[in-house]
């Protein structure tokens, strides 16, 4: 609904959830550490000529929630299940990280990575992932994993 008060002001009046401002815990407490297993890299051993599946486990070492999303440099040979999700204080979770099928001979491997960010979620929020944390004023962290492929 929009109001006219005067001529260069205007009222609005938001009655969806999804248009509610982000609670100011989420944009002014940084998300906390995060732990994963591995800590520094993920490494698939050959032969290459079938799927791998290596797995990573997460935990939020954070006092507050938060959301996490998964993203990679090689989004057609590498996947993860699940690509994203919300980690309670203290929680961990187990990311299954799929190596597709390829012929190293003939791609390049060398600038492979998969990245975790994770940011808070807005207080009260459901334990559902909204892509919409990472598009807000809060600040989002972000972890490299460089993907090393055994020959």
């Amino acid at each position: 609904m929009l109001k006219t008060i005067s001529s260069t002001c205007f009222l609005f009046n938001f009655d969806s959830s999804y248009n509610k401002p982000f609670s100011t815990t989420m944009a002014s407490v940084p998300p906390g550490d995060i732990t994963t297993l591995p800590a520094v890299k993920v490494i698939f051993n050959a032969p290459f000529d079938d799927k791998h599946t290596y797995y990573m486990k997460i935990i939020n070492s954070g006092g507050h929630r938060i959301g996490f999303a998964f993203k990679t440099t090689n989004p057609r040979r590498l996947n993860m299940d699940p690509p994203n999700g919300v980690l309670d204080p203290k929680e961990a979770i187990n990311i299954a990280i799929s190596c597709d099928a390829f012929d190293p001979a003939a791609e390049a491997t060398n600038n492979d990575r998969v990245t975790v960010e994770w940011t808070n979620t807005p207080e009260g929020a459901a334990k559902q992932f909204r892509r919409e944390w990472f598009q807000g004023d809060g600040m989002v962290r972000r972890k490299n994993l460089p993907i090393e492929y055994n020959m």
